[in-house]
């Protein structure tokens, strides 16, 4: 069989890679502004050649950002109009509109994390921010969907939707990207979010919640260390003391101790902080055990430091006084986590090349605005790895190979 991933496609795929799209809410001092919107008309431009045709490329409505299961980070960035303005996403259709049980749809992402550096194809590898999350995939997608088109039912009996989206990374989640479309409605009997996963067809996907426990209490001087509030040490205890009783306290879940943050300078007790916990769930009801857990083992942290610190000399006005100045906050929970099954669609997937799922519990994605959907199984699947081809991290890459396989089983 001939190459699927030809040329053309390299070259679109270093365009796309050029072209920076760092998420608004990851982009540090170093990144250059998010071109998004450039690259998905670019994405709509190639996509034609597949007679895939554009049905809406729109920034999302701001009332979409008006519910409790938004980040807040993302409700706090949208105050500027021109966040939601810069971040739009793109809706194709092959075929006309069909009911769902004759439409199969492909999710993919183009907005990245931070770190945009110029792109690299040496032959056989391409290295860039993006290249296997997801824009690799996006490339392949295309490939395989131009090839598929050659067949009479496709675009004939079976309708094909794409949707090229925003807000995937950052923490955003999909809020204001792939949950607008899906409940517009944009969805089919099959639906594939691609992302990078060895080719495995991912039945699942994690959701997660974000805690961000703060203390507001006083500072002092270093020489009077007792007349404040020590937010370094009470975060750190409450740091380990959390760490130690929350892992596997939910069995399926995973517990991230991420940044804790007081202050930089030396002489000075530092009353306010900040400690964020990220926390991963397979199920929706254990994300709502989890986040009762949180809950009772902070107010036993703050019972037990101030048992352990209540008779020092320095920290006991902060012992006495954590309960009052510690607070519990959640900048993003009760997001859905996907976990379907059906025999049709799975053995679809595995006859077009997809490999089994295995025991892999899956990660955080958009996908999870898909549990739930009514007469429709899906999957995530795409090529690569997010571990091992440096996703997030420097040198990201992606195997020409691999989209090319991937490209096979879109086929």
């Amino acid at each position: 069989m001939s190459a699927l991933f030809t040329g053309r496609h390299r070259e679109l795929l270093l365009d796309l890679l050029r072209l920076p799209s760092v998420n608004p809410l990851e982009a540090g001092p170093e990144d250059p502004p998010s071109r998004l919107p450039d690259a998905l008309e670019r994405y709509a431009a190639a996509a034609a050649r597949a007679g895939l045709r554009t049905v809406r490329l729109a920034a999302p409505r701001a009332s979409c950002l008006d519910r409790p299961d938004v980040p807040a980070t993302v409700r706090a960035a949208a105050r500027d109009p021109r966040f939601l303005a810069g971040q739009p996403s793109l809706l194709l259709r092959l075929g006309p509109e069909r009911p769902r049980a004759d439409t199969v749809l492909f999710n993919v992402h183009l907005d990245t994390v931070a770190g945009h550096t110029p792109p690299v194809f040496d032959g056989a590898r391409f290295t860039g921010r993006g290249a296997v999350d997801a824009k690799g995939p996006a490339v392949a997608l295309l490939a395989g969907l131009e090839a598929a088109a050659s067949h009479p039912a496709v675009g004939r009996d079976v309708t094909v939707l794409l949707q090229a989206v925003a807000g995937e990374e950052g923490g955003a989640l999909g809020t204001y990207g792939t949950r607008p479309l899906l409940e517009a409605g944009h969805h089919g009997r099959l639906n594939v979010f691609c992302e990078p996963t060895g080719l495995r067809a991912l039945p699942r996907a994690t959701a997660a919640m974000t805690a961000r426990i703060t203390v507001a209490g006083e500072d002092a001087v270093d020489d009077r260390p007792d007349a404040g509030h020590n937010a370094t040490v009470l975060l750190g205890f409450l740091a380990q003391h959390l760490a130690a009783r929350l892992d596997g306290a939910v069995p399926g879940t995973r517990v991230c101790v991420a940044g804790l943050h007081t202050g930089r300078i030396h002489n000075r007790v530092h009353g306010t902080g900040t400690l964020l916990l990220n926390l991963s769930y397979r199920r929706t009801r254990d994300g709502a055990a989890l986040e009762t857990a949180v809950d009772g083992q902070l107010a036993d942290g703050l019972r037990r430091f101030g048992e352990l610190f209540g008779s020092t000399r320095e920290f006991a006005r902060t012992a006495r006084d954590a309960a009052r100045i510690t607070r519990l906050g959640w900048d993003k929970r009760g997001l859905p986590a996907l976990d379907n099954h059906d025999p049709w669609a799975e053995a679809l997937l595995a006859r077009a090349g997809a490999r089994p799922p295995a025991d892999d519990p899956g990660f955080t994605c958009d996908a999870v605005w898909a549990a739930g959907l009514d007469g429709a199984f899906t999957a995530v699947l795409g090529p690569g790895s997010l571990a091992a081809n440096r996703a997030h991290a420097p040198g990201e890459f992606v195997d020409l190979a691999d989209l090319e396989d991937f490209a096979d089983v879109v086929r």
